[in-house]
């Protein structure tokens, strides 16, 4: 039994961890609130605009900090778009690497996006199984349908984990190959800020492994409840 749950914490460490790391990165650099002039939409224009993405708007989001490849818009949430913070300027950076990628066709991101849209119908398809599992095996008494739809439904639920560890490296290069650089040759930063920022651009980068993990886990709790 010690064994077992020292495993048991091992693993929540496992999954848990990185997703706190990235709230922890985040929220250290979010004070001082007005520590650069520009705030983080404002410093999002003028990267968009230097670039000639003039018709990329950058908007106010409740739904999480992303650029949006088939609206083609860049949105941030409240604390980095109003906000003149470390955080704010360098995730706004950060979804402009991603309005960058998108004007340049970078591939990893145009599957990326196909990934994601292809998930999220699977995973609705996955969620229906799941429930209809229950009803098949008490309505047809069919063990192997029963067995057949729970296979599909956890595949379905997996995939979401794949997709999530698949766009790493869309996020990486989004982080370092174009948000620094950018950051760097228009002498947005100040000097000491750096080696945090690239902290920040590593957070924004995890946060998809963050939300894999999570859903690792999720998909080990229907594994335990329907275990027999």
């Amino acid at each position: 039994m010690p064994l077992v749950l020292i495993g048991l914490v091992l693993v929540a460490a496992v999954v848990v961890l990185p997703g706190w790391w990235v709230k922890r990165v985040m929220r250290r650099y979010h004070e001082p609130a007005d520590r650069y002039e520009g705030t983080g939409a404002e410093l999002a224009r003028d990267l968009l605009d230097r670039l000639g993405l003039d018709r990329v708007p950058v908007e106010r989001t409740d739904q999480g900090d992303h650029y949006d490849p088939e609206a083609r818009v860049v949105r941030l949430s409240p604390e980095n778009h109003d906000r003149r913070s470390l955080t704010a300027v360098t995730v706004a950076a950060h979804e402009v690497g991603h309005a960058v990628q998108h004007a340049l066709g970078y591939g990893p991101l145009v599957w990326r996006t196909r990934l994601v849209k292809a998930a999220q119908r699977v995973q609705r398809i996955g969620v229906v199984l799941m429930v209809a599992m229950p009803l098949v095996l008490l309505a047809l008494r069919l063990p192997r349908a029963g067995l057949l739809l729970l296979v599909f439904g956890l595949a379905a639920l997996a995939s979401g984990i794949v997709v999530h560890l698949v766009t790493l490296p869309t996020e990486l290069d989004a982080s370092f190959r174009r948000a620094l650089p950018l950051l760097d040759k228009g002498g947005y930063l100040k000097p000491e800020d750096r080696r945090p920022a690239r902290r920040i651009l590593a957070a924004a980068a995890f946060t998809y492994v963050a939300a894999s993990l999570m859903g690792l886990l999720n998909f080990w709790w229907w594994m335990r409840i329907l275990r027999p």
